[in-house]
């Protein structure tokens, strides 16, 4: 799904989601590099004090505001400025379609993430993908038509681009296993029992990443890993078989691979997303960079173990929606989402989390061989059903 294309002229980017942790990230990046990059659109969610701030400064050709009602506030700020003004989902699928966007970096949350990413591929863009949940409802669908264009992705995730330029240069028949590394979360240490009295505020607290509060609880549950063990097996065409999560607390070797003569190939790092943004922004390029880098000597212990799936039984959901198939991650996703907001607002215990999930599987519809209609459909009804067997648990 890559490929090395370096060109003179700068690459022109939308961003999705602008205002989150990898877009305002990117933004530093673009920043940084003068000329190497343009920003066409920009698109957030809801926070439209700051993605006014981001367009006054980039001066991108559309900005895009999800929320609705906050359209006028954007609109009215960037009168007078040659800058395009819409709202909606809609207007993102729309946005990155346009000939004056190269790249895509999808860096919405959850299943936004997809529509946008499907229009994209089919315009031909590349994608810097920053949201996984993409591959992992509906992997097969994105498999297919990548076949079917000239797009290409880039992976973000810090693991995902780790395993990604360990590959750089190798022959995939000698990969023999794909090892994704995972801090283990706020909760590496606490028993089963202990995780009944979790708190919101606790699961927030991760050691060593800043990230938003969704991916800090998927991560707390390991469900993040769970994510991207599906999303490694579509990226790198690895069946799941191969592809194994350790317990790396240090969060300094952000992945492995290791190689039919017994070889293991690691990429290390600072536990800080500026690297395999650049990475995937510059194709795979290595632009220098000015920011605080790794010193080996200040992480001279690193230390490693294998995950306890009977404390974090939502890392066995990876394995079960390869395995089964159809729509099986697109229920998971779905219920998820629900469960982790519900959890959020102080509605659900933390420890429940993973039955909610697995009680929705029960009940959704099961599709195999999906297409883009299905995945709409799974996903709406599995919200549905997220919603009700909540109840139960309050």
């Amino acid at each position: 799904m890559t490929k090395d294309i370096i060109t003179s002229s700068p690459r022109r980017i939308a961003i999705l989601g602008s205002t989150g942790s990898i877009g305002t990230q990117a933004l530093d990046i673009i920043s940084e590099n003068n000329g190497r990059f343009q920003v066409s659109v920009l698109a957030a969610g809801s926070n439209a004090e700051l993605l006014i701030k981001q367009c006054k400064l980039f001066r991108p050709r559309v900005a895009i505001i999800a929320d609705k009602s906050r359209y006028a506030e954007v609109r009215d700020a960037l009168s007078g400025r040659d800058i395009e003004v819409y709202s909606g989902a809609d207007a993102m699928c729309c946005a990155v379609e346009r000939d004056d966007v190269d790249v895509v970096l999808t860096a919405t949350i959850g299943y936004s993430g997809l529509a946008p990413t499907v229009r994209a591929i089919k315009a031909g863009k590349d994608i810097a993908l920053a949201n996984k949940e993409t591959l992992v409802v509906a992997g097969e669908l994105i498999e297919r038509l990548l076949k079917e264009s000239k797009s290409k992705i880039y992976p973000v995730d810090s693991e995902h681009s780790a395993i990604y330029q360990c590959l750089v240069g190798e022959d995939m028949s000698n990969v023999t296993k794909l090892i994704i590394t995972a801090s283990g979360g706020p909760f590496r240490t606490l028993s089963r029992k202990e995780m009944t009295s979790v708190t919101v505020k606790d699961a927030l607290m991760h050691p060593n990443w800043q990230m938003g509060a969704k991916i800090t609880v998927d991560s707390s549950t390991m469900m993040n890993k769970a994510f991207e063990i599906i999303e490694a097996r579509w990226l790198f065409g690895v069946p799941v078989e191969k592809i194994e999560a350790v317990v790396h607390p240090q969060s300094i070797i952000h992945s492995m691979v290791q190689f039919a003569d017994g070889a293991v190939k690691a990429q290390l790092g600072i536990p800080d997303m500026h690297l395999p943004i650049c990475y995937a922004l510059g194709y795979g390029e290595r632009i220098p960079s000015s920011r605080r880098v790794l010193t080996v000597a200040d992480y001279a212990s690193m230390t490693f173990e294998m995950p306890d799936e009977e404390r974090f039984p939502c890392l066995t959901l990876a394995r079960y929606a390869l395995k089964a198939g159809g729509t099986a991650a697109c229920t998971i996703n779905a219920a998820n989402e629900v469960a982790v907001s519900s959890f959020l607002h102080g509605e659900l215990k933390y420890i429940d989390i993973f039955n909610v999930i697995t009680s929705t599987l029960e009940r959704a519809d099961m599709i195999m061989n999906p297409g883009y209609d299905d995945y709409v459909a799974v996903n709406t009804q599995a919200r549905s059903i997220a919603s009700e067997v909540i109840q139960k648990f309050r």
